[in-house]
């Protein structure tokens, strides 16, 4: 640069802040699933499939925000260690049904209370206040992107 031209201000961007962010966290989640034989992709997958009742791998995927070959890798990887089972849909014998089994239930729950302390570890470097606009701003910042 001849010093005419304006730099970029990596630090200035918010961008290269969110995904600090977001690399310190999923390292800190993933050490402590790693634990529990999970990644963080798998986690989020049972959270979805035991949380919010999600059942068919298109729900997944929305609901977590990867795309369909990342969550069909983490359901085949969860059906090969016992977590979870795939069956052809009730309804539509064209779908895919999702369902936990006990073992995944099990590991579900051995994971649960360290996922919330490692979420609880970031938030409590914010007031609720600030928390609270935290998840809204970045809310607005991914609404209607899609993986």
């Amino acid at each position: 640069m001849d010093g005419t031209e304006q730099k970029f201000g990596l630090h200035d961007s918010a961008a290269h802040h969110i995904t600090r962010s977001a690399r310190l966290v999923e390292r800190r989640v993933e050490t402590v699933l790693r634990r529990f034989g999970l990644t963080r992709v798998e986690w989020c997958v049972l959270v979805a499939v035991v949380d919010e009742l999600k059942k068919n791998p298109s729900e997944i995927a929305d609901f977590i925000g990867i795309d369909r070959t990342a969550t069909s890798r983490a359901l085949r990887q969860l059906e090969t260690a016992g977590l979870i089972e795939r069956e052809m849909g009730r309804d539509d014998r064209r779908t895919t049904e999702v369902r936990l089994t006990e073992q995944g239930l099990t590991k579900y729950r051995a994971a649960l209370p360290m996922c919330r302390d490692t979420a609880q570890h970031f938030h409590n470097k914010l007031t609720l206040d600030e928390l609270a606009t935290l998840l809204d701003l970045l809310a607005r910042l991914t609404r209607d992107e899609h993986p």
